[in-house]
């Protein structure tokens, strides 16, 4: 199917729309990628959309690896003392759900693109909105006990007590392995 120049361009005004908004509400909360970064992928992937509805479908599986590529350079692992701490998946995600709306919007699929923009709002403002507060996980993580608990520092002893220690708890562990057996 041919798409017509005022049903493209219709298209696109609504991607940057609503990738803007989304990109705006990342920006407000201090996100390295804001209005600008949302609303020129989704643009992106709006236009790869409608050339794959024209005739380039693996036009738009290609974006979606690019895409990637952009969301894993704003993903950082940093130590923060004795664990580490990843910044960066929400935008990450954010990013690729930007190239989704607008690859969703270049289609046609106008209804689907604009949902989508709502469900991503509300999931970016859990923590912010009153009401949307209480679906927020954050909010009850500290009662529950995490998969992977953080490692318990070892107590601080002089050099000599440190190899006695560490002997005395690999002859238990050696001990405790011969008994399961």
């Amino acid at each position: 199917m041919v798409v017509s120049e005022a049903s493209g361009v219709l298209r696109l005004g609504v991607t940057f729309g609503l990738t803007f908004v989304l990109g705006f509400e990342r920006q407000l909360r201090g996100s390295p990628a804001g209005n600008r970064t949302f609303s020129l992928i989704g643009l992106g992937a709006a236009v790869i959309g409608l050339l794959s509805e024209a005739a380039a479908p693996n036009a738009l599986a290609g974006a979606v690896t690019g895409i990637g590529f952009i969301g894993a350079g704003l993903v950082f692992r940093q130590q923060a003392g004795r664990s580490e701490v990843v910044r960066g998946v929400t935008t990450a995600s954010a990013i690729f759900v930007m190239a989704a709306i607008g690859a969703a919007a270049g289609e046609g699929r106008l209804l689907i693109a604009a949902l989508a923009t709502v469900l991503v709002l509300v999931s970016l403002e859990l923590p912010h909105v009153p009401g949307l507060r209480l679906l927020d996980a954050a909010r009850y993580e500290p009662r529950f006990t995490p998969d992977n608990p953080a490692p318990t520092p070892e107590p601080s002893t002089s050099g000599g007590e440190r190899s006695a220690a560490r002997s005395s708890e690999n002859d238990n562990a050696n001990r405790s392995g011969q008994e399961r057996t």
